[in-house]
């Protein structure tokens, strides 16, 4: 359809397992998500795209461990492992993925003081990456995410996605997450209860 897109969120080799900040099982969804690429007119990717010694690294603050919450200016930060460092082997696409097709490629997290885990805005929730704007210019108005991972970047997308009123959903088959601390339940009630529809 016309109006479709779908939304490859980050399937990049730092997020798929031997990878920096791996998703287990990130890999596996490589060959449906090729599949509906394919069967896609509109698509869009994401990438995380870092530049060394980003604010949102623990190797940024001394003392810290991955996976620590510290307070930023924005807000609650999660502290990550060093990943998908700009032009990095494990900021590239995963090698499996059809990723050719794409019409637009959204780089985020490149700004050095704040991390970015949607596709329509930074962490600060104000800042936003032009997608949004975009894809009403295009005449789209039905999104479908996939990618890594479920109970961040894809969940952060789809709130947002839902915010600026696009018909939204995510494919769970097409996803995998980090589950840190309770986080993939959390965010899956958070989607379902703002009018993401969930299709498994």
């Amino acid at each position: 359809m016309a109006d479709e897109a779908l939304v490859v969120i980050d399937l990049q080799n730092d997020f798929c397992p031997g990878g920096a900040l791996a998703v287990a099982g990130g890999d596996e969804i490589v060959p449906l998500v090729n599949d509906l690429i394919r069967r896609t007119e509109h698509v869009v990717l994401t990438q995380d795209w870092h530049p060394a010694g980003h604010s949102s690294f623990a190797s940024s603050h001394p003392g810290k461990q991955p996976f620590e919450t510290i307070e930023m200016p924005y807000g609650q930060q999660t502290l990550w492992p060093d990943h998908c460092i700009q032009g990095s082997l494990g900021s590239d696409f995963h090698s499996g993925l059809a990723w050719t097709k794409a019409e637009l490629v959204v780089r985020k997290g490149f700004r050095p003081a704040i991390d970015s885990y949607s596709a329509f805005f930074e962490n600060d929730r104000t800042t936003p990456t032009g997608l949004a704007g975009y894809l009403r210019e295009r005449g789209i108005d039905t999104l479908t995410l996939v990618g890594l991972a479920t109970d961040f970047c894809v969940a952060f997308s789809a709130l947002d996605s839902i915010k600026h009123g696009f018909r939204t959903s995510v494919r769970l088959d097409a996803c995998r997450g980090i589950d840190l601390n309770g986080s993939l339940e959390t965010m899956l009630n958070q989607m379902r209860d703002a009018g993401v529809t969930l299709v498994s």
